[in-house]
């Protein structure tokens, strides 16, 4: 009765939903915590916005360095050099460092990737889909590793995924069953870990159904790695993210110091998850509390141990090369490092690994980010850009709070993954509206119209998942790429967190750093959107028809 009267008083999207669902109350719930969040924020438009100019002072303080600036660092990092108080800082050369544009491009990349590894892959996702090109991919990494067999002198060759358990488990065919072949096959050179969060358990566990219980939490790493080799994207092993959904992926090549740091943090990350046996049942490791059936507390511990030991030794080791390469008092020249031996380039790209665990008490990322939106001051502009509109209200104060420009980029309804999907999955592009029109209406409340812009992705017959952020800095030539945290699934879009994330932060300090009209791909043609989003269960924007700046069209 709750649920139905707050869906009568709210948008007639919510009615609609609701009567989707007789005889559901497992879903009607969920339906309702959405609703009770959109209300919540609209409670909150209304008595905050004479605190907003005080966010940045409310918000964390910029952490200190320990260390005094470096003058012989490359020009423009010193402002960011707080962050390797946190993580480990790798420095590369730009030539190393490839932005692709397209899902064929990054599928294709994986493909010829793992047909030339020698020492190994890993590929951290969401989940690995049952499709044809799915197929092509596991057929890719079992050719590999026979081949890794019948070479003249055999390789040690070794294939480790890690994927979401709730969501690899999910339907009688899916990621598990999909690469039980290798499991059964190659049982001493392929290893599958599954993360359990430990949120899910007991009776809530036995009551909620597949799908809904991903909402609980996930793991969302999104890393694959080959060799000395790593592709960061957001893009999950599925083939919608190989042909039509739009994301990014960011190609560091020849980069050992990265690529032994991301193969430590899947391992232990692996450690604290389930096993997949060549029989599809489950085992923990060795030593390690279950994290569903063991004590929950003592899990979370053991996780977060395992976890920071990989990200402190890391840290430690590149302060100690940042050391040998800036401070020795022997420094070579590139011509004498070459001579040397050393081939590398001189790096001009600094690589900030930003981790996120919640559950573990892991918030390195939102620390990060928050102080980065703290200190973003007039004269700097920040583009974000995400396929789910959900900012935190932290974030959210601090975009309305500051005196940075912002640029900010969105998926449209109709290339939401969710568009024109049955049942209660049907309407949640109306309710990312709804929250996106909730917000441009507290913009246009404050008249920061001209400091804040909203864009919208589309593009017929794709989906957009994209989701980072890049700040240029009045000091910086160049700028930052980073991936924000943004909603993944029903379940974010009420407020859960996820379990497991994996980010990325770049500082560019080069001359030819990332260009001002740069949308990796995104678009090129900006239109104006005036439209009524009355279809889709959305009330008029009080700023009148044009709920946001312009679309961002790719043809």
């Amino acid at each position: 009765m709750a649920v139905a009267a707050a869906a009568a008083a709210g948008p007639v999207f919510w009615r609609r939903l609701l009567g989707l669902l007789p005889g559901r109350p497992g879903l009607a719930a969920l339906l309702g915590r959405l609703s009770d969040r959109l209300g919540r924020n609209r409670d909150r438009q209304r008595r905050r916005s004479p605190w907003l100019l005080l966010a940045p002072l409310l918000s964390p303080t910029v952490p200190q360095v320990t260390s005094p600036p470096c003058c012989l660092c490359p020009e423009g990092v010193h402002r960011f050099q707080w962050i390797r108080n946190l993580v480990p800082e790798f420095g590369v050369s730009s030539s190393h460092v490839r932005v692709l544009s397209s899902p064929a491009e990054f599928f294709e990349l994986m493909k010829g990737q793992i047909r030339v590894a020698k020492k190994r892959v890993v590929m951290a996702s969401l989940y690995l889909g049952t499709g044809p090109l799915e197929q092509e991919l596991v057929d890719c990494l079992e050719s590999t590793l026979e081949k890794s067999l019948q070479a003249k002198f055999p390789s040690n060759l070794k294939v480790s995924i890690l994927l979401d358990f709730t969501r690899g488990s999910r339907g009688r065919k899916n990621s598990r069953t999909m690469l039980l072949p290798l499991l059964q096959r190659f049982p001493e050179q392929v290893r599958v870990s599954l993360f359990h969060t430990p949120h899910l358990r007991g009776l809530l566990r036995l009551l909620i159904p597949e799908r809904f219980n991903e909402t609980i939490g996930l793991q969302h790493i999104k890393v694959y790695l080959f060799d000395n080799s790593v592709i960061l994207s957001g893009a999950n092993l599925s083939d919608s993210y190989f042909t039509n959904r739009q994301d990014r992926y960011v190609f560091l090549q020849d980069c050992v110091e990265i690529a032994d740091f991301f193969t430590e943090l899947v391992d232990a990350v692996g450690d604290v998850s389930l096993q997949l046996q060549g029989d599809d049942t489950v085992q923990v490791v060795d030593g390690m509390v279950h994290p569903y059936k063991g004590d929950r507390a003592e899990y979370c511990k053991a996780a977060n141990k395992r976890v920071m030991d990989v990200i402190n030794s890391a840290r430690t080791r590149q302060q100690m090369l940042h050391a040998q390469t800036f401070h020795s008092n022997s420094l070579l020249t590139q011509e004498d490092a070459a001579a040397a031996g050393d081939r590398r380039p001189a790096p001009d790209t600094w690589i900030y690994p930003l981790i996120q665990m919640k559950p573990f008490e892991i918030q390195i990322d939102e620390i990060v980010t928050e102080t980065l939106l703290t200190e973003a001051e007039r004269g700097a502009k920040v583009y974000l850009t995400t396929g789910y509109f959900n900012l935190t209200q932290a974030y959210m104060d601090l975009v309305l709070g500051t005196r940075a420009e912002y640029q900010i980029l969105l998926a449209s309804p109709e290339v939401n993954g969710f568009f024109g999907a049955k049942g209660v999955a049907g309407a949640i592009p109306a309710a990312y509206v709804h929250i996106e029109r909730q917000f441009y209406s507290e913009v246009c409340s404050l008249g920061q119209q001209e400091r804040v812009q909203l864009q919208e992705y589309w593009r017929r017959g794709w989906t957009f998942h994209a989701k980072g952020a890049r700040a240029a800095l009045p000091e910086v030539r160049g700028g930052v790429l980073c991936h924000l945290r943004a909603a993944e699934s029903p379940g974010e879009a009420v407020g859960e967190d996820g379990d497991s994330t994996d980010q990325e932060l770049l500082l560019r300090t080069d001359r030819n750093g990332l260009d001002e009209d740069d949308r990796h791909g995104w678009g090129q043609l900006l239109q104006p959107r005036f439209c009524d989003d009355s279809g889709l269960g959305v009330p008029a924007s009080p700023c009148g028809d044009s709920m946001a700046e312009g679309r961002v069209c790719c043809q």
